[in-house]
């Protein structure tokens, strides 16, 4: 199936802790239905000093996030839209916005 949501898109949360915020998308997994955004779902992690060079703290990261929590922001539109498909006359099935029509990719 395609997806809706790829890696540098714009997004939007619409649940969850950090609802409302923008970032965007620095990584995908589409297996898990998961995506990283940047700035979004920050996390503390403890580490363990690995060695010299390599100080041990907390750390502060991004946590995937669920995609079903993200809608897309269209560029012309400026706002979160659904995703549809359609195809181009030259045979190309583009991403969509359902607000306005035009083409995302």
């Amino acid at each position: 199936m395609a997806a809706k949501v790829k890696r540098n898109d714009e997004v939007q949360v619409l649940a969850g802790k950090d609802r409302g915020r923008r970032g965007t998308v620095r990584a995908m997994n589409p297996e898990a239905g998961r995506a990283v955004v940047t700035g979004i779902n920050m996390v503390k992690k403890h580490k363990k000093a690995t060695g010299p060079g390599q100080p041990g703290g907390i750390i502060e990261m991004e946590a995937p996030i669920a995609v079903s929590n993200l809608a897309v922001i269209c560029r012309s539109c400026g706002s979160a839209v659904r995703v549809g498909f359609k195809m181009l006359e030259d045979g190309r099935k583009v991403r969509s916005c359902k607000k306005c029509g035009e083409a995302i990719d």
